[in-house]
């Protein structure tokens, strides 16, 4: 039996390149488990920060050695490098090798890579990939969309106001007046988004009108779209998905820090943050969150895979769900992982099963 060639996509032009790294690190290295060899060959596609594509050598160069490669080492003026096994071609063109897939795994985190842009791109091709398609990697990725889909739903979540760029950016009668509003809607502390940005970036906890007007400018330069959300006293909590028309949901894990909110640096940084799998928490409460998961990934349309995460009010025993991660980090030691390691399906079981689910979805029968 022939083996699938993946397609392992990863790298982008977002804040979270690193993190893409990281994640198909670990990706090719459970494609490469005994249980997985037989099954698959791994054809690596790098996507330099500036756009261009890359395929043989340097994507092995980079999964080696975990460390971005700098533009100039592999891009010359031409186009191409003069070793023909590694190519590098522009943004608006792919290396030769993409005709070889069979099935695709993009891991590219952040905008252009879970927002819907690069789906729209593979879906052209025809040819099966990991996770959601256009409408789900969309909304999940815009946060004013994803609560727009979650109210519909009937899913309960903390109060909050979409406001746009040209809002804040307006001239100095208007700008006050949303200021007022927003205090007046969600009081303080309350947290300022962009919109279409992941990892926390760009995002400010504000407690005071100063702090409130200087985040919404600072969000306003990374998105046209912003969010304002009313702050709660909680527990986060999260779970995972895993499946297409029937899917199920993994032991819900919670996460702890001593920052004062899950920022970026929190994050990223190796013991600022600690996970705590199963979370200690009620069994009806678990039951709940596994259950608003699933409901969750229905109502932006989401495949595949997804992490949900939540607000466990512990005081009033109240549930309210922040947002869906369609494309979560995906390293041995990320969230979503090890919540299905602890609901008894390891690394490369993990894998195989998002393969396979992609290859599901993508047939007419």
């Amino acid at each position: 039996m022939a083996k699938l060639r993946v397609g392992l996509l990863f790298g982008g032009r977002s804040g979270e390149h690193e993190v893409s790294i990281n994640s198909a690190r670990a990706i090719a290295k459970a494609l490469s488990a005994e249980e997985n060899t037989s099954k698959y060959e791994i054809l690596p596609f790098y996507i330099q920060k500036d756009g261009r594509w890359l395929a043989g050598e340097a994507p092995q160069k980079v999964l080696g050695s975990g460390v971005p490669l700098l533009e100039s080492q592999e891009s010359t003026s031409g186009g191409l490098t003069s070793n023909p096994q590694s190519q590098t071609l522009s943004q608006w063109q792919s290396p030769s090798q993409v005709a070889e897939v069979d099935v695709w795994f993009p891991i590219l985190h952040g905008p252009n890579g879970e927002d819907g842009t690069i789906q729209g791109l593979l879906t052209l091709m025809q040819v099966p990939f990991v996770g959601s398609g256009v409408l789900g990697s969309a909304m999940g990725m815009d946060k004013i969309a994803m609560k727009m889909a979650f109210e519909q739903a009937g899913l309960p979540q903390v109060k909050y106001k979409a406001i746009t760029r040209a809002q804040v950016w307006s001239n100095p009668c208007v700008f006050p007046k949303l200021c007022d509003e927003i205090e007046a809607a969600l009081g303080y502390p309350a947290f300022v988004k962009p919109a279409n940005l992941g990892s926390s970036v760009g995002i400010a906890k504000v407690r005071s009108r100063p702090e409130l007007e200087a985040a919404l400018d600072n969000a306003a330069s990374y998105d046209r779209r912003l969010i304002v959300e009313a702050g709660v006293v909680a527990r986060e909590v999260e779970c995972a998905v895993l499946g297409n028309d029937q899917p199920q949901a993994s032991v819900v894990g919670e996460i702890t820090y001593d920052s004062d909110f899950y920022d970026y640096e929190t994050k990223y940084t190796e013991g600022k943050a600690d996970l705590l799998i199963p979370a200690r928490i009620p069994d009806a409460i678990v039951r709940k969150i596994q259950d608003m998961s699933l409901q969750a990934f229905a109502a932006v349309d989401a495949a595949g895979l997804a992490r949900v995460d939540f607000f466990y009010v512990e005081a009033t025993q109240e549930v309210l769900i922040n947002e869906i991660n369609t494309l979560p980090g995906f390293t041995a030691t990320s969230m979503y992982p090890q919540l299905w390691a602890h609901s008894g399906v390891a690394f490369p079981e993990l894998v195989d099963r998002l393969i396979q689910l992609a290859i599901e979805r993508h047939s007419p029968t």
